[in-house]
């Protein structure tokens, strides 16, 4: 018999003793649930909760026991256990436990002897016996026990529930008991959520749902019915022993029961369902970004990715399209619309598509309006989100000359504005120069660029009436001539010389047909009001930002400082590029004709409903509200005083319920005071919910304060004059 074999025999008797520990604690864990659940109103002295502590203590204390009776089987214990039992082990077997390395020679050969015996003769059952009598004993005093909570339950002479009877005999011969009741209900079928049971009369429900009322009554009423806070009554209907009834509910309501019977039913609060109402459905665009997205240069497709979800389910999901084409008032406009399938669950999905673009016959100047609507499955009508629109634009082509002899050619802008790409160019090609050229060199070339950057400012600020030098716009760009003295930086340039007209000999070294030359020869467009106001407001200010982003880019550039310039040159950049697409550059040049005035309908207009400063002031009406003297009649101190204003204002109430935030509560406060008419705390705290419902004051105009004796004498020195 080895080491392992000895071990199960450990094991076993752990067993042991913890089944006579369950089988002792087991009869008395009954009695205490019996006391807790469900004779607890049977005994007196015992509440509810402390029955339960005790049974939690009870079975706590035996789990201890058993751990400490399972923990005391040990190696020492069963070595004992082995001694009493068998002779020939010589009061050895403690041997058998211990290792070799702590073993001498002569323990070694004993416990060698001791093994020999085991193999020979194995040990029998070590397990200690069932202590019968113990375990009888207990249990027949948890049976007595017991004996005693059945007899004080079902109604010996003398016990605690007779006596309760016997007190409350009065109350239950004269009221009217629910035995039974339940809700059911049953969500509609679009919401996947099916049937639930209360066993309460008041729940949560889905809007829509329908409600199933059972009730069961001792004694059986004549008839019962539930009035609701609208006013409504269902009546219920009998079978058998049980009270039915049904609806359809989709708002949030509050009801009670009435019975017509010989025992009234005992008052009691009101019961409240809440309805959830069925949420529209939610969309979430990730792509594009922005409502607004101008077409990329060899853009052929439109990608689109939009986000649904509801709290029960979603529908179909459509996309409409609507394309844009031409300009001014030729404008075509066609539709369509395109049914889209989502990825997720029913309640979760996503929308992803690609327009081709090329297929819808996008072109130039066209706008495309995507939006996405998408539906519930709300039955029988579902209910539809849309999102917003986004628009992709194709920018017109802006040097596409205008027809017509009433507005002024479009051309001579646009030529302008392509020579900032170019300064740029210039700027990081120089840039990228820097190391290979020396200082004079390199500041020569950046002036150069900082004149050319100076004549396109100046030729942009013709279109803002501006000062220009005509001489220098006319022909080529001056060499730039730095103060004597410097050599790492150079000034701004100069201002404009006082002539700043050009000759017509100026004019005739232009060549024919440039626009420049044009505007010099025949007319000084900075001088004309009418040409500061070619330009819309917006265009102006854009056009004026970038001026000031020239002005920054020419003053580093002819400091030789290329790199702090070029930020500035690509912010003008910009916003000539939206200049470039402003709808509209130059207004049309036609007068405005004005119709005549009408000297004979001088006023003659309307006068009612005017008043005069001079009229008397009178007193404001304030309109009666029901919510006003209810509060005012609370205030007394006395609520049963204000049961008129309580009718009144229930009946306004009913009638107002869809315009106020919190209707229910306010009609469950009415009620807590129609049931207790006495309660000060139910009046308080109805009359704090009226103070939302208050009528707004009327502004009040202050009496002027009369003057004192001082003033007084002031002002009757300013009335007698000066001579007085």
């Amino acid at each position: 018999m080895d080491i392992d074999a000895l071990r199960r025999l450990q094991g076993r008797e752990r067993r042991r003793r913890a089944l006579i520990v369950l089988v002792g604690l087991l009869p008395w864990l009954l009695v205490v649930a019996s006391v807790a659940w469900p004779w607890r109103e049977a005994v007196a002295f015992i509440s509810p909760p402390l029955a339960l502590l005790l049974l939690v203590a009870l079975a706590t204390i035996g789990i201890r026991w058993a751990w400490r009776d399972m923990t005391s089987v040990d190696d020492a214990w069963l070595s004992r256990r082995m001694d009493a039992q068998r002779r020939d082990l010589e009061d050895s077997a403690a041997l058998l436990f211990d290792r070799d390395a702590a073993l001498g020679l002569l323990p070694r050969l004993q416990r060698a002897r001791l093994q020999a015996r085991l193999q020979v003769e194995p040990l029998a059952d070590l397990r200690t016996p069932w202590p019968r009598k113990a375990l009888l004993a207990s249990g027949l005093m948890a049976i007595a026990l017991f004996a005693i909570l059945s007899l004080w339950k079902f109604g010996l002479p003398g016990s605690a529930e007779n006596f309760i009877a016997s007190s409350n005999a009065p109350d239950q011969a004269t009221i009217t008991q629910i035995s039974s009741q339940a809700l059911d209900v049953e969500a509609p079928a679009y919401t996947g959520l099916g049937a639930k049971h209360y066993a309460e009369l008041q729940a949560k429900v889905p809007e829509g749902s329908t409600l199933r009322w059972s009730l069961r009554f001792k004694p059986q009423p004549a008839t019962a019915e539930l009035v609701f806070h609208d006013g409504t009554h269902l009546p219920l209907q009998r079978q058998g022993e049980q009270w039915t009834g049904s609806r359809q509910l989709s708002r949030s309501t509050f009801y009670r029961l009435q019975l017509k019977s010989s025992l009234p039913l005992p008052a009691a609060r009101p019961y409240r369902i809440d309805v959830t109402p069925d949420q529209p459905p939610r969309i979430k665009v990730s792509e594009p970004d922005r409502t607004l997205v101008v077409l990329k240069r060899k853009q052929a497709q439109w990608p689109l990715a939009f986000e649904a979800s509801d709290d029960f389910g979603l529908g179909s999901a459509q996309l409409r399209i609507t394309l844009a084409q031409g300009s001014g008032e030729n404008i075509k406009v066609s539709a369509r619309t395109l049914t889209l399938k989502g990825q997720g669950n029913s309640r979760r999905q996503t929308f992803r598509h690609q327009l081709d673009l090329g297929a819808l016959g996008f072109s130039i100047g066209d706008d495309l309006v995507l939006r996405l609507s998408i539906d519930d499955n709300r039955s029988p009508a579902p209910q539809t989100t849309r999102s917003a629109s986004f628009i992709l634009r194709w920018p017109a082509d802006l040097g596409a000359e205008a027809t017509g002899v009433d507005v002024v050619v479009k051309r001579v802008l646009p030529a302008y504005f392509r020579s900032q790409r170019q300064i740029i160019i210039d700027s990081e090609a120089l840039l990228a120069q820097r190391r290979k050229l020396d200082a004079d060199t390199y500041l020569k070339r950046a002036d150069e660029i900082g004149v050319d950057e100076r004549i396109l400012r100046l030729r942009y600020g013709e279109f803002l009436g501006q000062e220009t030098e005509t001489k220098e716009s006319a022909g080529p760009p001056p060499a730039p001539k730095p103060p004597a003295g410097e050599t790492g930086n150079a000034q701004a340039p100069a201002p404009p010389p006082a002539d700043e007209h050009a000759t017509a000999q100026d004019s005739a070294s232009a060549p024919m047909g440039h626009s420049e030359s044009v505007l010099e020869e025949y007319g000084h467009v900075h001088d004309e009001p009418e040409a500061a106001t070619l330009l819309d407001p917006e265009t102006r200010s854009l056009l004026k930002s970038a001026l000031d982003q020239m002005w920054q880019a020419e003053l580093n550039l002819r400091m030789g400082q290329v790199e702090k310039a070029l930020p500035y040159e690509y912010r003008a950049l910009r916003f000539i590029k939206q200049v470039q697409q402003a709808t509209r550059i130059y207004l049309a040049r036609v007068g405005v004709e004005l119709a005549p005035v009408d000297l004979s309908r001088r006023m003659t207009g309307d006068r009612k409903g005017v008043q005069s400063a001079r009229d008397a002031l009178r007193k404001a009406q304030i309109e009666a509200s029901p919510a006003l003297a209810l509060w005012q009649a609370l205030d007394s101190g006395n609520p049963r005083q204000a049961g008129p204003e309580l009718d009144a204002f229930e009946n306004w109430l009913r009638s107002h319920e869809s315009e106020l935030p919190d209707a229910l509560n306010l009609f469950a406060a009415v009620d807590a005071l129609r049931r207790e008419p006495d309660c000060v705390g139910c009046a308080s705290a109805l009359r704090s919910r009226l103070w939302s419902l208050l009528p707004a004051r009327a502004p009040a105009i202050e009496n002027r304060r009369l003057p004192d004796a001082s003033g007084r004498a002031y002002l009757e020195s300013l009335k007698s004059g000066p001579g007085s």
